[in-house]
């Protein structure tokens, strides 16, 4: 590899020149710049990257953790962040915590030990559920920033960026209320994450203002999603509307109600949570609550490089990123 001494030695100027020529230091006319940058680029030069993070005593590197990558949304995130860090000359380092406390608690152990400069997590079910939060209270200890999204949880004293998950199921619920549905059931598999018990909350509510009774189908400890679902529609035959609040009980639901005959949206409308490619999944039957995972992926990030930048740990503010929210009529 092409090593600074020797674009120097080529260049008849000092390492401290070429260096400094490289970085567009105003201490270097622009003649000299042009010649090492030239030179630097027809012999492939390459920056040494860990003398660079010796010197800096920084990573340029960020750690990710999520609790998986098949729901789609977690991968929207991912790809948002990633073209975000990469815009700025940073690389992320990724761990999936598969819902695990246990696991997260190790991932954040091994990045914490001088290979990231920062934090971005969205916690695991285990650890919603069980309230363990030492090991996310560790990395402010540690005095590396930390920046949450989507699962976040309230103690911990960093910058978070989540959706509005309360108000986009109350207005979707509302919606269908307003086209005169009356027999509403909910249909969730995360009732038990703080998402969950928002989006739960804002159907409820929804209801309650309205006069309107409802149901609430908990199915985040059922295999056979398909029978449930089928039992629960055989069951309650006058159900006109559904609402979903994770990506998937939705699309399971349209086709149960489609096995029984229904027409869907002329029978049953149907509410779920998505992504960019979820309309074309259900041929546009489903009115989809699309939850802007790039967008978050992109704040996140911004949000934790000002903090590395301004070599801030603790605090911030909780940004809202809007739902889309696309009816079908």
């Amino acid at each position: 590899m092409t090593t600074l001494k020797e674009l120097a030695t080529i260049l008849n100027v000092s390492v401290s020149t070429v260096s400094k020529a490289l970085n567009d230091s105003p201490e270097i006319g622009e003649d000299t710049k042009r010649r090492v940058k030239q030179l630097a680029a027809e012999l492939d030069y390459q920056p040494n990257r860990l003398a660079q993070q010796l010197k800096s005593n920084a990573t340029k590197t960020i750690g990710v953790i999520i609790p998986t990558i098949i729901n789609p949304f977690f991968a929207e995130v991912l790809h948002g962040i990633e073209n975000y860090a990469d815009s700025h000359q940073y690389d992320i380092i990724t761990t999936i915590s598969n819902e695990s406390f246990d696991k997260e608690q190790r991932a954040i152990k091994m990045l914490a030990r001088g290979s990231v400069d920062g934090f971005i997590v969205a916690a695991a079910r285990e650890t919603q559920m069980e309230q363990k939060i030492a090991h996310l209270q560790s990395i402010l200890n540690n005095q590396i920033p930390l920046v949450m999204f989507d699962r976040v949880v309230d103690q911990i004293n960093c910058a978070k960026v989540v959706v509005d998950d309360y108000e986009s199921v109350y207005n979707a619920t509302q919606n269908l209320i307003e086209k005169g549905r009356q027999h509403f059931v909910l249909f969730s598999n995360i009732a038990d994450l703080s998402v969950g018990k928002l989006r739960s909350q804002g159907f409820q509510d929804a209801l309650k203002d309205a006069g309107l009774t409802f149901d609430v189908v908990d199915l985040k400890a059922i295999d056979n999603l398909n029978g449930k679902i089928l039992d629960y529609l055989k069951t309650h035959s006058n159900t006109d509307a559904i609402v979903s609040i994770d990506h998937l009980t939705g699309i399971v639901a349209l086709n149960m109600a489609e096995s029984l005959g229904k027409s869907i949206p002329t029978d049953i409308d149907i509410v779920g949570f998505g992504y960019t490619e979820t309309p074309l999944l259900v041929n546009n039957k489903i009115a989809i609550i699309q939850q802007k995972g790039e967008a978050i992926g992109f704040k996140t990030t911004e949000l934790l490089l000002e903090k590395i930048k301004h070599k801030e740990v603790s605090g911030g503010d909780t940004i809202v990123i809007p739902n889309g929210f696309n009816p079908v009529y």
